[in-house]
């Protein structure tokens, strides 16, 4: 969990540090289509996990609870962090 913070956090650093560099600009969209790609292997591996699979009514309710609350922490997050830093006001019209 740790490297997985430390990896962030060097990244931030780095992309602060960079943040005039062109050709990091240009990541947004590989960095979608990375993601999703993620997303589909991670799913593979889930479906081809015949333990998981047969066991999967006993997970049920908890991991449903476990995403719908990891989702909506998520979706709230995101929502603050655009209300705060990234929503263009114009102020002068009111």
């Amino acid at each position: 969990m740790f490297s997985i913070l430390i990896f962030m956090l060097t990244g931030i650093a780095l992309g602060y540090r960079f943040r005039h560099v062109v050709l990091f600009h240009k990541t947004e969209k590989t960095i979608s289509i990375t993601i999703l790609f993620l997303l589909f292997f991670f799913g593979l591996n889930i479906g081809s996990n015949q333990s998981l699979i047969h066991n999967f009514s006993s997970f049920g309710l908890q991991a449903l609870l476990l995403a719908v609350a990891g989702l909506a922490g998520s979706l709230i997050m995101s929502w603050i962090t655009y209300r705060l830093f990234f929503r263009k006001e114009d102020r002068h019209e009111k």
